[in-house]
């Protein structure tokens, strides 16, 4: 995809990390803040597409959270969904949000769950993608074996290959787009992951409450949309009904030929799904 001149790329130091965060200006005079939270392998630029086409409704903002693309690494013990929503509120009044809709994917959605669970008065709307405060085993397994499969390679087109092999649903240009900027050299001149080692190793311990989480849903006050991707193995039909019942008024989408990674793999069926929800088109 094309850059667009109407991005800026910025960094900012909240609670002692230095992040990264991308700024899309809006075509719209007045328009109000979209913030973007990636997953456990994302990115902020793994939004670029959906943020450029959200530019004619909101300004947004798309954040690499700690240990992630551009921002800066933290100890092993301090990568949890606390801490991650603790970098929200940071960052939402180093930049004087005062009225935002935050979507998050997977790792992102349990951020924005916490987040949003605690009431904080900027927020106006929540997306939630593909997560859930109970998680399929099976799914899960999953990704913890592919992120310590294949961790370095001998060229950018050997980890395309290796992420095409991994997941085969995504269009070709949009799944290389995100494989490129999820990459960065080693000293001995292979590639790697952008995100920290110490998310790929097994003695890194994050920890998940269940309990915590499915409060946080219950407590959540904004109009809200669960997301699921149909062929998704990471939430199920019965957690994503549990939380449209928990969640006061949420609503619940779909996407068709998708699994969890739905904005990668189905991105115009996301898109439709997200902006139908977000501008009451």
């Amino acid at each position: 995809m094309q850059e667009d001149s109407m991005v800026r790329d910025e960094l900012i130091e909240m609670r002692g990390l230095r992040f990264h965060y991308r700024d899309w200006a809006s075509r719209r005079d007045g328009a109000p803040d979209l913030v973007l939270l990636h997953g456990f392998t994302g990115h902020a630029r793994s939004w670029d597409a959906f943020a450029q086409a959200m530019t004619d409704r909101y300004r947004v903002l798309a954040l690499d959270q700690r240990g992630h693309g551009e921002t800066g690494w933290a100890p092993p013990e301090r990568y949890q969904t606390s801490d991650m929503a603790d970098d929200l509120v940071a960052f939402v009044k180093a930049l004087d949000i005062k009225h935002f809709s935050l979507l998050g994917l997977s790792m992102g959605g349990m951020v924005a769950m916490e987040y949003a669970g605690r009431r904080p008065p900027e927020l106006s709307r929540l997306v939630i993608v593909d997560i859930g405060p109970e998680i399929v085993a099976s799914g899960a397994e999953r990704i913890r074996t592919g992120v310590r499969a294949d961790d370095t390679f001998a060229s950018r087109d050997a980890a395309f290959a290796a992420a095409r092999k991994a997941n085969p649903r995504p269009p070709i240009a949009h799944h290389r787009h995100r494989v490129d900027y999820s990459l960065m050299r080693t000293e001995d001149g292979r590639w790697t992951w952008r995100y920290d080692r110490a998310l790929r190793s097994p003695t890194t311990l994050r920890v998940r409450n269940p309990d915590a989480a499915w409060t946080s849903c219950a407590n959540i006050a904004v109009p809200t949309q669960v997301i699921r991707g149909d062929l998704s193995d990471i939430l199920s039909p019965e957690t994503a009904a549990r939380m449209v019942e928990t969640i006061p008024g949420a609503k619940f989408d779909i996407v068709k030929d998708s699994g969890h990674s739905i904005p990668l793999d189905a991105p115009e069926g996301f898109l439709a799904a997200t902006r139908a929800f977000l501008t009451g088109e």
